[in-house]
């Protein structure tokens, strides 16, 4: 692929890319072990609780009536009135973006034929805004209960969403297997999600996904009145909640399981209580969802005791972080000024490097060689031999040849500058009035801005005010985490690379607390007091072990190169082990961390779907614990990438039976 192709096909993506009750049931109950002395936690609070119901010949919960074909539509389900859609419309679209953000669902990948199910299941949702005790947002909680729920069994699985998604960001991983099954299954955004808000307008967005102004209350993410007055453009909860969500991921993902029983008992009164005890739960996720599960396998019950909420846990390419390891902001930000340089060492055979900021791979190069991260004999050497070094310089922090391969892709989608942006405000809690200042050389302190754009042939794309038409297309479209749905990030207008780049640098300075280039010294303190902050929130974020009774089955692509195994799943395995828990790892060749991107010729050549590993790990840990199977072994998978314009066959995946 050409590198103009990629760049048409990355910037369209970018574009385009939640009562009186009689005696239960004889269930089983699990063991509990006592914790007098653990740390007592406010009950849980749920607010806009919502209940729908969907069924018939257009509606179901898996895909709003959609199904395959609908799904694999290029054009996003049609709202009747693009300005005010409905909540229904909301949600069908809403599946349409998450389904195709999420898997391989192009004809020849075998969704739906090799693994996966897209059934018509016919339930009812209930939905609120869940609050954790001195946060400042809510976030997001959604349970689908199916018709079909097997009382008998009373399986619950619990997701959080993958990236920075809205709630329905797990319903490929977690909806797809559970409901299928007869399993409810319990869903959280986590604190991020797409409830964005634009200050232009004073407009946010409401419990069933429509908008609405500040002033009828009711919001799902409010920001301050102090910063609504002295911000412009628009904000998103997970850098601008100042709640640094990510500290909290595992009990989110609690919170949502609690939730999970309480829409049980409101769905089947007469098989109440749901509980803890008498409610088998399996939790699931991949990247950032996978992380949070992890983080839930090291909490006990919300009510002090230290066992017993949990029955096992899967969980796929994960963001976790454990002590010794590199964290995300970390590689992120190193990725962000060097892999585009580095992916020009010829040697490597990475695809081309055509990134839709704008900006060349060669004056990555250039820049990042003047900042002398290259040593001085880069200073003055030419692109290849600098190419060479920032390759050699990853390397030896440990990144893969096949890390660097797959990383194209992010480089080429602006994803780690979105990435790294993002979460410096959200470690750093920063709200969006006072960001992370990062430098430039003409103006030691400028910011990044999320800003509706102006797009004109020829031109940069400039700031604007969005229409009725984008914001009422935020919950639904948006992926979390601009750029996307019409919704920029806007660093400086500058006329030389080495100023557009310049925030970058800043923005790896507040991890290492150095400064890049020679700065005024007047900026020493200021960076020390930011990298602070930065740092505490992002220590907030480290894993520790999980209960040592629980099954975890960890499943990671080796050729990731968003979130590569060597610095998140092969360390946290490493240390649950040595803590005493009985973890199982799947490690595959040839899988990178995008399914969705598979549909892609070059891309379907050259690796598969992770999500066929993690539906058949979940079908192991059930069968555990309901057979008592044994746990899977760990495995290194040895694949076999299709030729390209073959599809893709079972024998392909070689997975472990």
């Amino acid at each position: 692929m050409s590198a103009q192709s990629l760049r048409t096909v990355a910037a369209s993506a970018a574009l385009v890319l939640l009562a009186c009750a009689a005696p239960p049931p004889a269930v089983a109950a699990k063991p509990r072990a006592a914790a007098p002395n653990a740390r007592q936690e406010a009950a849980p609070m749920f607010s806009a609780e919502r209940q729908t119901e969907h069924r018939g010949e257009h509606d179901d919960l898996l895909s709003a009536g959609l199904g395959l074909d609908g799904l694999r539509a290029m054009v996003p389900p049609a709202f009747a009135d693009a300005a005010r859609p409905t909540a229904a419309e909301l949600r069908r679209r809403a599946l349409w973006a998450n389904w195709r953000g999420i898997a391989d669902l192009a004809p020849g990948g075998g969704y739906g034929e090799l693994y996966g199910s897209l059934a018509r299941v016919q339930g009812r949702e209930f939905s609120a805004f869940a609050s954790l005790p001195g946060a400042h947002q809510p976030h997001r909680v959604l349970v689908q209960v199916p018709d079909e729920f097997d009382a008998k069994k009373r399986c619950l699985v619990v997701s959080a969403s993958s990236g920075s998604r809205g709630i329905y960001g797990s319903i490929v991983v977690a909806g797809a297997w559970g409901l299928p099954k007869g399993c409810a299954v319990a869903y959280t955004d986590k604190g991020a999600g797409t409830d964005y808000f634009d200050f232009d307008a004073g407009i946010g967005v409401r419990a069933d996904g429509t908008t609405g102004p500040v002033a009828e209350g009711g919001l799902a993410f409010t920001p301050d009145a102090s910063e609504r007055e002295a911000s412009k453009g628009v904000a998103f909860k997970h850098a601008h909640s100042r709640d640094n969500p990510e500290a909290d991921w595992g009990r989110h993902v609690r919170q949502a399981a609690q939730f999970g029983l309480r829409s049980l008992d409101r769905a089947f009164p007469k098989q109440a209580p749901f509980t803890f005890a008498n409610t088998r739960v399996i939790a699931v996720g991949i990247s950032n969802g996978g992380g949070a599960v992890l983080r839930a396998a090291e909490l006990g019950d919300e009510d002090g005791s230290a066992n017993g909420w949990l029955d096992a846990v899967v969980a796929g390419e994960p963001n976790v972080y454990v002590e010794g390891a590199r964290p995300l902001y970390d590689y992120t930000t190193e990725a962000a000024l060097l892999m585009p340089c580095a992916l020009l060492h010829k040697p490597l055979g990475a695809m081309p490097v055509a990134p839709i900021s704008g900006d060349s791979a060669e004056s990555f190069c250039t820049y990042v060689a003047a900042l002398g991260l290259l040593g001085d004999a880069a200073r003055q050497a030419s692109t290849e031999v600098r190419a060479q070094a920032a390759y050699e310089h990853m390397r030896g922090n440990g990144w893969s040849d096949d890390a660097l391969r797959a990383g194209a892709l992010s480089v080429n989608f602006d994803l780690w500058r979105a990435v790294a942006a993002t979460y410096a405000s959200a470690y750093g809690r920063f709200s969006a009035a006072q960001p992370p200042r990062t430098r430039n050389p003409d103006q030691p302190w400028v910011r990044y801005v999320y800003s509706a754009g102006q797009v004109a042939p020829g031109a940069p794309i400039s700031e604007r005010s969005a229409s009725e038409a984008e914001r009422a297309a935020w919950w639904s479209d948006a992926s979390g985490i601009p750029p996307g749905a019409g919704v920029y990030l806007f660093g400086p207008n500058a006329a030389q690379p080495e100023q557009r780049l310049a925030p970058l640098a800043g923005l790896r300075e507040l991890w290492n607390g150095e400064a890049l280039g020679e700065q005024p010294p007047e900026r020493g303190l200021a960076l020390a007091a930011a990298q602070q902050r930065v740092r505490k929130g992002i220590e907030a974020t480290r894993a520790a072990a999980p209960r040592k009774d629980l099954p975890i089955v960890v499943v990671h692509g080796l050729d990731d190169g968003l979130i590569p195994p060597a610095f998140s799943s092969a360390p946290y395995v490493a240390m649950a082990r040595e803590a005493g828990a009985q973890v199982r790892y799947w490690q595959v060749r040839n899988v990178q961390h995008f399914d969705a991107f598979l549909g892609l010729p070059a891309l379907s050549a050259r690796y598969l779907p992770l999500l066929p590993y993690v539906y058949e790990a979940l079908d192991r840990v059930d069968a555990h614990l309901d057979r008592d199977q044994p746990l899977p072994a760990d495995a290194l998978i040895q694949t076999t990438p299709r030729a390209q314009g073959q599809a893709l066959k079972a024998a392909d995946l070689a997975i472990p039976r």
